[in-house]
């Protein structure tokens, strides 16, 4: 069955530490997605999703705009960041880890994502809807994404580790 990603209740997110202490948060405002589920045997279902960089929102507009600079994620060079399912693991009941190839910065590394399905259900315009969240946790320096400044503590300023959160509702097509 395909099923597409209905962005009015679905978030892409990301957090970060800042200054070693607090925790800065994130999210991409446009991106895409399909799914292709095999409700017999979920592990042979197929994920892909991409968003748009210069979507980025942190709710402050100079960050944002830092973000989209070769500081970052290059948005004029590398407009999209890219996932595309791989292989598709049984953890638990409705739990799963999808591997993947991540795509950010022109740079492809393969991540697994701890995937939760929460089922399905009919929304009120009659379409079958299904429900997943997903989270991993990403060294931003594997995708090129370098730029930090070194604290007068010996610390760093933007934590190289990055964790992603997504919460996806899909609407089934046809």
């Amino acid at each position: 069955m395909a099923w597409v990603l209905d962005t009015v209740h679905t978030h892409v997110g990301f957090s970060v530490k800042h200054m070693m202490v607090a925790t800065a948060r994130g999210q991409f405002k446009a991106y895409s997605g399909t799914l292709r589920l095999d409700e017999k045997d979920f592990a042979k279902s197929q994920f892909e999703g991409e968003i748009d960089v210069a979507s980025v929102d942190t709710g402050n507009a100079d960050r944002d705009n830092h973000l989209r600079t070769n500081d970052f994620f290059d948005a004029p060079n590398h407009p999209k960041i890219t996932f595309k399912s791989t292989k598709i693991e049984p953890k638990s009941e409705g739990e799963f880890v999808v591997h993947g190839d991540l795509t950010i910065r022109g740079v492809t590394k393969n991540i697994a994502l701890d995937v939760e399905f929460s089922g399905t259900s009919k929304n009120p315009y009659g379409k079958t809807v299904a429900g997943f969240s997903a989270h991993t946790t990403i060294n931003r320096k594997d995708f090129g994404v370098s730029f930090n400044a070194v604290l007068e503590t010996g610390g760093i300023a933007v934590s190289e580790k990055v964790k992603i959160e997504i919460e996806v509702e899909a609407v089934q097509e046809g």
